[in-house]
């Protein structure tokens, strides 16, 4: 799972990102848009993990990854933002828009601040980059059709015609995710990798005095924006707690009354924006967490591991992870009759541990 970080220069988002991937990329603006982004993976934490070595003791466990991307955005009039911007966030599955919500003299900021100014203009420029693809598009589909023949003139028109609307509907300021598309036309529009299309985390970055406050700000943010999940977060003091050890940051978190850490949360609310879920597969000593979206298919899951799995799929063993806790060996479950077999139409579900058998 990728997600891309946005945001207004001095909303913090760079910050965010250390506090993410407990990184050190430095802080101030970026300069321009050809800039390279920030990459870092996060490792997800995830409980059932440490179950399943006490169950089954493997020789090794691997946690799902989550790779952050911190571009610079480099706002263009026209264009919403810049070619190597647009270019790095198509990749990603999901955005952090990073709005600023705390006063810092040191940090100026042209207008004030005001968060949800902030956030509409990122909307905005977002949706001026779709434009751009969409144009793109059209441009291509129109050199297409000079030389094409049924049934691809047929396809191409249709195409032609659907881009058109989307279009329109940008013009009209409108994302792409608010254009009430149907199911069919989603997943063709998901495949053009419209920005504002993409799953949208509103981080409103708070100050540490704002803390008692971050509730109240969520709730504000969920009723202008319901469509968009929501946190408050203070990225300085979180980018601090992520240097110490996780004793230490326990013990300042637990006096300053600061629950869930931010890259808990963030991963948390990730997850379920995106509809994400988690499966475990064990083979060759190796319990492995992998994440799909919710109500896959089990041969697309096994894809995830290795494409020859989907291509040669015959069944899966399917054990939910409560199921096995509770009977405390795979030798249990299966005597009590919840080691199951599933076939292809089998939709995974969170906390399934899975072996997939295949022939090639």
């Amino acid at each position: 799972m990728e997600i891309g970080i946005i945001g207004l220069p001095g909303s913090g988002k760079t910050t965010l990102f250390n506090s993410l991937t407990r990184g050190k990329a430095e802080t101030r603006a970026f300069a321009g848009g050809a800039v390279e982004p920030n990459v870092g993976v996060v490792k997800v934490p995830d409980r059932r993990l440490e179950g399943l070595q006490l169950l089954l003791k493997p020789k090794r466990l691997v946690p799902a990854e989550v790779k952050y991307v911190d571009v610079a955005v480099a706002p263009d009039k026209r264009e919403g933002l810049s070619g190597p911007a647009r270019s790095h966030l198509t990749k990603t599955d999901a955005l952090i828009s990073v709005a600023r919500a705390f006063t810092d003299e040191t940090v100026p900021l042209s207008g004030g601040v005001d968060p949800w100014r902030d956030i509409g203009a990122m909307s905005a420029d977002l949706v001026l980059a779709d434009l751009v693809i969409a144009e793109h598009r059209l441009q291509r589909i129109g050199e297409s059709l000079k030389g094409a023949k049924s049934p691809e003139r047929e396809n191409l028109v249709k195409e032609q015609a659907f881009v058109e609307r989307v279009r329109a509907s940008l013009e009209s300021g409108v994302a792409v995710r608010d254009q009430g598309l149907s199911k069919d036309e989603g997943r063709t529009a998901e495949s053009y990798q419209f920005l504002s299309s993409k799953p949208l985390l509103v981080v409103l970055n708070i100050g540490e005095g704002q803390l008692p406050q971050a509730v109240a700000v969520e709730e504000e943010a969920k009723k202008r924006y319901p469509r968009f999940n929501a946190a408050a977060i203070c990225a300085k003091l979180e980018m601090e707690l992520g240097q110490l050890s996780d004793a230490e940051a326990s013990e300042f978190r637990l006096a300053m009354g600061v629950g869930e850490g931010a890259m808990q949360r963030i991963i948390r609310l990730s997850f379920d924006l995106m509809g994400m879920v988690s499966f475990f597969s064990t083979a060759s000593g190796e319990v492995r967490a992998w994440t799909v979206r919710r109500d896959t298919p089990a041969p697309r899951a096994a894809g995830k591991i290795h494409s020859d799995m989907e291509r040669g799929f015959i069944r899966a063993e399917v054990v939910a992870y409560n199921d096995l806790v509770k009977c405390g060996s795979m030798a249990e479950a299966k005597k009590h009759g919840l080691l199951r077999l599933e076939g292809k139409n089998y939709l995974v579900q969170d906390g399934d541990v899975i072996t997939f058998l295949f022939s090639v």
